[in-house]
């Protein structure tokens, strides 16, 4: 796997669209409109974001976020009183971030298209780095974290969000629930039992991805994985645990996890407790070593 890769997804498909109805489909003469869905999409599916994100207490630091999708929570850490820079691999998601601050008149530092592996910003210069569900597409984690730990001042701080593998999504919905489905339906499909509509419903991709590796390739969970947390045309993605946080960061310290969002798609368990046990999204705080 390679970033120009993960680039060409991100660009194509950036977060949120397929949630509330594209930019260019819909909104693309209103922006407004779309960031105020998107927002309110966003906060009542994942409501434990704002306490997170009031948490980090921001205000007055210099704060760096890596991956922007749509700008939320850059607008949320601006507002709190973050002296806000963010760098995002694709072109889209910058334009649309753009777009959202100067349509609300927030003040910030820098915004930059860059990549993780090669950060576009001098040694020491920010107090936190924040980074939410974008590093585990980085398929070269060990020189990310390599990057970040260089423009982070001594003593500051990384909190990043990471799929969680202690999770009801990876080890019930997509490890067994959605691999089994796929199981049963592939021979269907093939005898013309099954005909899903192509161009409808993620199980037609699935069957495609399938057809193109071969079902047992693909099913394998290392392999399944990657196309079943941001879609089934999803490159690369991967989960981690606090062991494999601190194989690949070892440029830096955990200092504390938490887990969030109980989400596990088909089963309907978005409402349910157990999400700091069971939850899908892994919350890590670290700190730079010298």
């Amino acid at each position: 796997m390679d970033e120009q890769t993960v680039q060409r997804f991100w660009q194509d498909h950036a977060c949120g669209d397929a949630q509330v109805g594209g930019l260019h489909e819909r909104f693309r003469d209103d922006y407004e409109k779309f960031f105020t869905d998107y927002d309110r999409f966003r906060y009542q599916n994942e409501s434990h974001l704002p306490a997170c994100l009031d948490a980090l207490n921001v205000a007055g630091k210099r704060v760096l976020e890596i991956g922007l999708g749509e700008g939320s929570d850059a607008e949320r850490l601006i507002r709190q009183g973050a002296s806000w820079s963010g760098v995002d691999l694709t072109a889209e998601s910058v334009e649309r971030v753009r777009a959202r601050l100067m349509l609300r008149e927030l003040p910030y530092q820098e915004l930059r298209q860059g990549s993780v592996l090669s950060l576009p910003f001098a040694d020491g210069t920010f107090d936190m780095v924040f980074s939410h569900g974008v590093l585990h597409h980085v398929p070269d984690i060990k020189q990310a974290q390599s990057e970040i730990h260089r423009v982070l001042r001594p003593g500051g701080e990384l909190v990043v969000m990471l799929y969680a593998r202690w999770s009801m999504n990876y080890l019930v919905s997509i490890g067994l629930i959605r691999r089994a489905a796929l199981l049963a339906a592939f021979p269907l499909a093939k005898a013309g039992i099954l005909k899903p509509i192509p161009t409808q419903g993620m199980l037609a991709a699935h069957l495609g991805n399938a057809r193109k590796m071969g079902l047992l390739r693909y099913l394998r969970l290392e392999e399944f994985v990657h196309h079943n947390t941001d879609g089934p045309a999803n490159p690369y993605a991967l989960v981690y645990d606090r062991k494999r946080v601190e194989r690949d960061f070892p440029s830096f310290r955990v200092t504390r996890t938490y887990k969030r969002f109980m989400h596990a798609p088909p089963l309907p368990v978005h409402r349910l407790p157990g999400a700091t046990i069971m939850g899908w999204h892994l919350w890590i705080h670290l700190v730079p070593r010298e």
